[in-house]
């Protein structure tokens, strides 16, 4: 099943997941935000590409900063692989993460799709944290 809010994807859109660095993928095995990614490829016909962007260097766990702090870590940290470009230049992008806090990581994934043409970055996440409770920590 594809979620209703997504249902405007199709074959033209290319379908990217938020990276993570290469020593965490390798810990955890997987990358949640890339196994979104593939069911909703798949579901829409939208193009997967899990390498359009790379983490150039590994940021500390997130969790318990407030969103300067967020944006702080996450300055230049996000690029667009070079082989990749091609497929993003021009195109509507649907970018996948599992979960938004403050948007630091979407934000930075979209200036790196951006800079790299696209066309169009739509975010697609699937769950949320409240400013609420950002604002808590």
């Amino acid at each position: 099943m594809i979620l209703p809010k997504v249902r405007f994807v199709d074959e033209e859109w290319v379908v990217v997941p938020v990276p993570l660095h290469r020593w965490r993928l390798w810990k955890r095995g997987y990358n949640q935000a890339a196994e979104l990614a593939r069911h909703l490829a798949r579901g829409t016909g939208g193009r997967l590409c899990v390498d359009a962007l790379v983490r150039r260097k590994a940021t500390p766990s997130l969790g318990g900063l407030g969103k300067l702090a967020r944006r702080r870590a996450l300055t230049g940290v996000i690029a667009i692989a070079a082989a990749r470009a091609p497929q993003v230049g021009g195109k509507k992008v649907l970018l996948v993460d599992d979960v938004l806090t403050s948007g630091a990581t979407s934000n930075a994934c979209v200036s790196a799709l951006r800079r790299a043409g696209a066309e169009k970055v739509v975010i697609a996440c699937f769950a949320r944290v409240l400013d609420e409770a950002l604002d808590a920590t």
